[in-house]
């Protein structure tokens, strides 16, 4: 059965990376070694794998993968760190106007 790796690299600028791959020695390759300077890691090197988790669907790698994408720093910095539990409270909308900032006029 073929394995998906979504995973994070951490660039020497401190910003990080999230991609995907069915080969992940391979990719990790790719990106040390510079093959495309068009790529987002090209100018950022060296590089270091800080994440990575193992899907069988492609389908949810790629969801994943794009999940990840969207997220803040802290939240990457919450699974690179093993705190899922950390998730929730950093997706929490902090925003004055946010609903539980919510003031119901009588």
């Amino acid at each position: 059965m073929k394995q998906y790796q979504v995973y994070i690299l951490k660039c020497s600028d401190n910003s990080y990376y999230t991609g995907m791959t069915n080969n992940i020695e391979r990719r990790l390759n790719e990106h040390n070694f510079g093959i495309n300077k068009e790529c987002y890691t090209f100018y950022k090197r060296p590089l270091e794998l800080v994440f990575c988790a193992e899907f069988n669907e492609v389908n949810q790698a790629i969801a994943f993968e794009k999940q990840v994408k969207g997220w803040s720093r802290k939240k990457k910095e919450s699974i690179i760190n093993n705190k899922w539990e950390d998730l929730k409270k950093f997706s929490e909308c902090l925003n004055e106007t946010t609903h539980k900032n919510y003031i119901q006029k009588t």
